[in-house]
């Protein structure tokens, strides 16, 4: 498969930037790797001028960046999000260094699938539900007394992973037949996974499984067990129909009530 087919299935999220300058750095750093496909996540400034000048002439990569208001929509289309994180948060998902991250989506870029590279906010990083919709977390191995890279240059070590990684790969392509995914074996998108999170909150609502308590912590586990079983888009069809018939039958015994 030629790179530039598989630069295309990944893209690099920008959550929250507070810097311009940020923003133009990190596209200069996906520019030296052959990386064009950048979205912004509600970006405090932007466009901006200190972002034009950072970039360094990737002008091209600013000019065709995506804009989102929230993650969900900046997340629209993937099917494999991976979140960079200098630390543990409160979400329990896969931690993974760069290179096997790496590994992972260029594997699910090969199946044919969208890959998103998510980056917090300079400051704050990603917040636990922004880290919550990606499928792992990459951590870059820094010293524990001085672990706060700057958002670019988390970007750069990434992008070069990832370059060296699909070069690497290059060599065996041409040794080894190109196989073709198959549509149907792509799991289902990160809107579409959204949309059955919240159709599953509104089933358990309805047949009272909370009782009182707070649905926060089971829709995170829950959260989890769907992400890490990546369901096709035709499996997700087959569970909202069995979420539709519980919330029928709770219907029905509301009204016998």
């Amino acid at each position: 498969m030629a790179l530039s087919e598989l630069n295309d299935r990944l893209r690099f999220v920008l959550v929250r930037t507070s810097h311009s300058g940020n923003i133009g750095s990190a596209a200069r750093a996906m520019r030296t790797m052959g990386f064009d496909r950048l979205t912004l996540v509600a970006p405090q400034r932007f466009p901006d001028p200190e972002a034009t000048a950072l970039a360094a002439g990737a002008d091209d990569v600013l000019a065709k960046a995506s804009i989102q208001e929230d993650v969900v929509a900046g997340l629209a289309g993937t099917t494999f999000a991976l979140g960079l994180s200098a630390r543990r948060r409160g979400v329990n998902i896969p931690e993974l260094d760069p290179r096997e991250g790496v590994a992972q989506a260029i594997a699910a870029a090969r199946r044919g699938e969208q890959v998103a590279l998510v980056f917090g906010n300079e400051r704050t990083g990603l917040e636990n539900d922004e880290l919550s919709r990606c499928h792992a977390m990459i951590r870059i191995p820094s010293v524990d007394d001085f672990s706060s890279l700057n958002l670019s240059q988390a970007v750069q070590v990434v992008a070069y992973e990832l370059r060296s990684a699909l070069l690497a790969d290059e060599v065996t392509d041409a040794k080894s037949p190109e196989a073709v995914p198959d549509p149907d074996e792509v799991p289902a998108d990160a809107e579409q996974l959204e949309r059955f999170f919240t159709h599953l909150g509104q089933m358990l609502d309805d047949i009272e499984f909370h009782k009182g308590r707070s649905p926060v912590t089971i829709m995170l586990k829950l959260r989890k067990l769907f992400l890490r079983a990546r369901p096709e888009l035709r499996e997700l069809r087959i569970l909202h129909g069995i979420l539709a018939d519980a919330q029928r039958m709770a219907e029905i015994a509301h009204k016998k009530d």
